[in-house]
């Protein structure tokens, strides 16, 4: 693909009636990856599920590789993107497996079942996540952090060009925030996937991620290289607390004053 992945034209986004992001133009080709920053309540999930096609924008339009997303049939948009929500819902019971299995689905055919190499796939995300000593347990007897590891195997079954992941970091401990997040800017990296994600650290930001984008709530945001956007001046604003930059050994940290 030559084209953007995900684009946004002139993009507006509101939540009742408040206008949280204004006349937005953002492209995310493939092999980038995206941080989207700003306080609770700017509005970063539900530009994000703007961006998904998940909710329609106030103004503007969403292109999944080129076409318009709200045209789109919902099969044809899971092929062009995968979604991680923050929050996961299991009504009815299913193993593991199982329910990394439903990563597939827009796959397969109207009446196919999954193959040996569906099953394959899941079981390879399974083991990308640590979760492939628990294909055959019960998803309800998950712990919080193991459910969001499964809702990431998920995804990675499905394995679409396009990764939006809101707060993909829910839940887990520091080794698993640091895995899950050297997996998908390898995603990027190895095999030309775009990923934005909203983060709520942005000292893993500027170490994951190549490009930042700060949502203030009111409409305004701001977008560039993550040397650009994550400075101590900058996130201050953002936040509205006062920040302070400390870099070492090659890598740098955001501390409050």
């Amino acid at each position: 693909m030559s084209g953007p992945l995900l684009e946004a034209r002139q993009l507006a986004v509101e939540i009742g009636g408040h206008r949280v992001v204004d006349r937005m133009d953002l492209a995310v080709g493939p092999g980038e990856c995206v941080a989207i920053l700003g306080r609770n309540g700017a509005g970063k999930s539900t530009l994000l599920s703007t961006l998904a096609g998940l909710r329609p924008p106030a103004a503007g339009a969403v292109l999944l590789d080129g076409e318009d997303c709200a045209l789109l049939q919902p099969r044809l948009a899971a092929l062009r993107r995968g979604w991680l929500g923050q929050f996961q819902s299991d009504p009815f019971g299913s193993t593991v497996l199982e329910t990394a299995l439903t990563g597939r689905h827009p796959h397969l055919g109207r009446w196919a079942w999954e193959s040996a190499r569906d099953a394959e796939i899941a079981r390879q995300a399974l083991a990308a996540v640590g979760l492939d000593g628990l294909a055959d347990r019960q998803v309800q007897t998950l712990s919080g952090g193991e459910r969001q590891r499964l809702a990431i195997a998920t995804l990675l079954t499905q394995a679409p060009p396009l990764y939006l992941l809101d707060e993909p970091l829910s839940h887990l401990d520091l080794n698993h925030q640091m895995a899950v997040l050297g997996l998908f800017a390898g995603a990027a990296r190895d095999c030309g996937a775009g990923v934005v994600m909203v983060l709520h650290d942005p000292a893993l930001a500027w170490r994951f991620c190549d490009r930042a984008l700060l949502v203030h709530g009111d409409g305004r945001h701001e977008q560039g290289s993550v040397d650009e956007m994550l400075t101590a001046e900058r996130l201050s604003a953002l936040y509205q607390y006062p920040l302070r930059a400390v870099a070492e050994d090659g890598l740098i940290s955001f501390l409050p004053c």
